[in-house]
């Protein structure tokens, strides 16, 4: 197959059918890069984290790109048009948001959509719709049907995690157009959302390893734990 992209942690190869194949490499990054490893066995694990939460959000009647788990470490998407944001929703107060708005961590949300510009030379920054619509990325309408689907998408994850001891404080999707319908793309695992348990709030995500507190795996292998239970 021929590599489309190989980004910080994953690869893209073109599986000329009209669909791509997602590998997860065991690379784990922070701070745009800046902070890079290799963890034998990630791949693994976030492409079985990932096969189950986005079969959930198809169970659930959300359009998204993922086809069916392909092997071990990677699964088969559809080809996705994608459109240059990150969308971010926020539960709790964490990260760069408290960096930017002097909010402790942990402080609870009404569900904030946030759009973020996909460009790692510029550092991936914030930017508001008036100013994602006037530079071309997406029109009004569709981006808020992008913030509709992200806080469906939320609501869904949210209540799942919950239910299996896990809050959902924040996360991270992309999307793209396939058939001129709006897709949620990319993953969803331990590196793009922040997971906390749900009693003593501690993390179960990536933020293990961008703060330098012991090895990810452990709490990406909890995660896997819960919510395959």
């Amino acid at each position: 197959m021929e590599l489309i992209r190989r980004g910080k942690v994953k690869s893209v190869y073109d599986n000329a059918d009209g669909s791509v194949i997602i590998q997860f490499r065991d690379d784990i990054t922070a701070g745009n890069g800046a902070k890079h490893d290799i963890i034998e066995g990630k791949g693994i694990l976030l492409n079985e984290i990932n096969e189950i939460f986005f079969n959930l959000l198809n169970s659930h009647g959300v359009a998204t790109h993922y086809v069916k788990k392909f092997s071990a470490n990677a699964f088969k998407a559809k080809k996705v048009q994608i459109i240059p944001l990150e969308v971010v929703v926020r539960n709790y107060a964490a990260g760069s948001f408290c960096k930017r708005y002097g909010i402790e961590k942990g402080k609870k949300l009404e569900p904030i959509v946030e759009f973020f510009l996909k460009d790692d030379a510029l550092e991936d920054p914030l930017i508001c719709k008036n100013v994602a619509a006037l530079l071309g990325y997406a029109t009004f309408a569709q981006l808020d049907r992008i913030e509709q689907i992200a806080l469906n998408v939320n609501q869904i994850l949210f209540d799942f995690t919950r239910n299996h001891g896990i809050l959902l404080a924040d996360f991270k999707i992309e999307v793209g157009f396939c058939d001129n319908t709006i897709l949620v793309a990319d993953e969803i695992s331990p590196d793009t959302c922040r997971f906390w348990d749900a009693e003593t709030g501690a993390s179960l995500d990536k933020d293990i390893y961008r703060h330098s507190e012991g090895d990810p795996l452990i709490g990406y292998r909890e995660v896997l734990r819960r919510i395959s239970s």
